[in-house]
């Protein structure tokens, strides 16, 4: 299957792998500054790939490799729904790096025109593809839990001014958004998966408390209903010092409980059910190793991806696993904005409705 790549930043290398691990034909890469192309190989450590055809403009690569089928969209955020659009609109298929856009409307409109189309989206949330999470997942789909009562996701990692100073769209309303919106959306991905899906209601309040040169947030704490009547919670931020420290999801029924840590939701801390069963013992403690906190998930991704193309299924993680994590992050944005919970759907909000806040 012939592939693209647009956008060969900080996480491209690990999509890099996950074309390399998943024999994909590279068949072209794209990005404005072409001093990162080979950044991006020596860190994926792919050195086949160094003949891949390399673009400036994407728009001139899709029209010059047909043949394309699958692209990848891992540029700033904020150029993620314009690309995919355009791609999708060229019949390729299409894995989209978090966030899946950064308005409401735009991802509403990726899922409605790819549908027009006969096109697969992905959205790269990679994360639901953790051995820790997968068996947390079966554990919920077999009714291990009982009735749910609560979640929570907590998200406290560090990022210093030399993190934000590698890319000047970081931080910023039309590009990136704060912490909820960069480096917590996959937690917050997991926890409304894992509750049930369908939210009612979000509060929250965020701050710009150690970063004052960005325009957004770098801590957010908000609270979830859920349709099903259990609630969760959601803490992310970017202010823990001196490094990251967890990536932690609980879920809490009336029969279950289970804690995954580690940095990136990586390891199983707590399993604990009413019934016992074969193989429980060897969930309680596991520990995935991971080179970084983006996990090991791209690979798996990737293949269902193109299994999904294969078979003309829908993707396990589509378009609207990827809007749901957005409207979370959207309505708890909005919310700060108001003061006053929000109601969803949510309708009609952007980041960008939030310039200004932190003036």
């Amino acid at each position: 299957m012939k592939y693209a790549l647009i956008g060969c930043g900080r996480i491209a290398a690990n999509h890099v792998k996950a074309v390399a691990n998943n024999n994909l034909d590279f068949a072209a890469m794209c990005d404005v500054d072409e001093s990162k192309f080979d950044v991006m190989l020596d860190k994926a450590d792919v050195g086949r790939f160094e003949k891949t055809a390399r673009y400036a403009d994407y728009k001139q690569m899709l029209a010059e490799h047909p043949e394309i089928e699958l692209v990848a969209i891992a540029t700033e955020s904020g150029e993620h729904a314009r690309i995919a659009l355009d791609c999708i609109d060229a019949g390729k298929h299409v894995i989209i790096e978090k966030p899946i856009a950064m308005s409401i409307e735009d991802a509403e409109e990726i899922i409605r025109r790819a549908q027009g189309a006969g096109v697969k989206v992905s959205a790269c949330h990679q994360n639901r593809f953790n051995v820790a999470v997968q068996k947390l997942r079966e554990a919920l789909d077999q009714g291990r839990f009982g009735s749910l009562s609560h979640g929570s996701i907590d998200v406290r990692w560090n990022r210093n001014k030399a993190y934000y100073d590698q890319a000047p769209w970081r931080g910023t309303w039309e590009q990136d958004g704060g912490c909820l919106m960069n480096q917590c959306i996959h937690g917050i991905d997991l926890l409304r998966w894992m509750m049930g899906d369908e939210v009612t209601e979000v509060f929250a309040a965020t701050r710009q408390r150690q970063h004052d040169y960005l325009e957004a947030e770098d801590v957010g704490v908000g609270v979830v209903k859920f349709a099903n009547g259990s609630v969760g919670t959601i803490e992310g931020t970017t202010n823990v010092y001196p490094k990251n420290l967890e990536e932690t999801l609980c879920v809490f029924g009336e029969t279950g409980t289970v804690k995954i840590g580690g940095t990136s939701c990586n390891n199983i801390d707590v399993w604990d059910f009413a019934d016992e069963r074969e193989g429980d013992a060897g969930s309680a403690g596991l520990k995935e190793a991971t080179s970084n906190v983006y996990g090991n998930g791209h690979t798996v991704l990737y293949a269902d991806m193109i299994q999904a193309i294969q078979e003309d299924r829908t993707p396990y993680v589509d378009a609207v696993a990827g809007r749901n994590a957005l409207e979370i992050v959207l309505a708890m944005y909005k919310s700060q904005k108001t003061g006053l919970p929000v109601t969803l759907p949510l309708k009609d909000f952007s980041s960008m409705d939030m310039v200004g806040e932190f003036e």
